[in-house]
């Protein structure tokens, strides 16, 4: 049991796409589906307050243990440890956002915290965390719950993200970067990943050298936010 507590794990490392993950992954999409298939449940105000509590109780509660954990294997660094990267964040907000059912909240994390989320759970940074260590499962539960979070404050509140949040959420992921830049280069740390790409399979490992892919980043980011909009463009279309 303690080897899938340990920060240096003597488990086999994280493999893209390997049998775990593709199941991992399956599990938070069927959530996901599973918000929807039962959203006349969800809209009643009993029902949303519930599952509400719950979702932002489970992120609490995981974020938490994430930060014990690293503090009793006496892990836990400024350089690697603070809720700075976007992911990270969104997790502390998705929280905020399902306690006080913030619109404005919302919007950016319709866009920020599910577009960072989805990326994390598609190209995890995990190193030698493999299932069932607990910081593979704290990962996907924390950043499946955001993506859940976000879904359902679309279905049990009808909150609806805009073109115009979706611009003003660019503003200011870019103005938290450039932040984030001067932060990093006091702590020697690698937040957003701007001073140098992850190790892992990620999409930046296609997108050039340092600093031309933080250009190419950019342009994706607003590519997978439009692609995140388009579902309500479309309906809004149709109709």
């Amino acid at each position: 049991m303690q080897a899938f507590f340990q920060f240096h794990s003597k488990l086999e490392p994280f493999h893209l796409f390997s049998v775990e993950h593709l199941l991992t992954m399956g599990i938070i999409l069927l959530l996901s589906a599973l918000i929807f298939i039962f959203r006349n449940k969800l809209v009643e105000k009993r029902n949303r307050r519930i599952f509400g509590y719950f979702l932002a109780l489970l992120l609490l509660v995981t974020d938490a243990l994430q930060h014990l954990w690293l503090l009793y294997e006496n892990a836990w660094t400024l350089k690697r440890a603070l809720p700075l990267q976007l992911s990270d964040l969104a997790v502390i907000l998705a929280i905020v956002m399902l306690l006080t059912r913030s619109n404005a909240l919302f919007q950016f994390m319709y866009f920020a915290g599910l577009g960072s989320s989805i990326q994390a759970i598609l190209t995890p940074d995990l190193g030698k965390f493999s299932f069932p260590h607990f910081q593979y499962i704290e990962f996907f539960v924390s950043h499946g719950g955001v993506v859940l979070a976000c879904l359902f404050m679309v279905v049990a509140f009808s909150f609806r993200p805009t073109i115009r949040a979706m611009w003003m959420t660019i503003l200011i992921v870019n103005l938290y970067s450039a932040s984030i830049f001067f932060l990093n280069k006091l702590l020697g740390a690698n937040y957003l990943y701007i001073m140098k790409k992850p190790g892992n399979a990620s999409l930046l490992n296609f997108l050039g050298s340092w600093p031309w892919y933080l250009i190419w980043m950019e342009l994706v980011m607003i590519l997978c936010f439009y692609i995140q909009y388009s579902p309500f463009w479309i309906k809004r279309k149709i109709t």
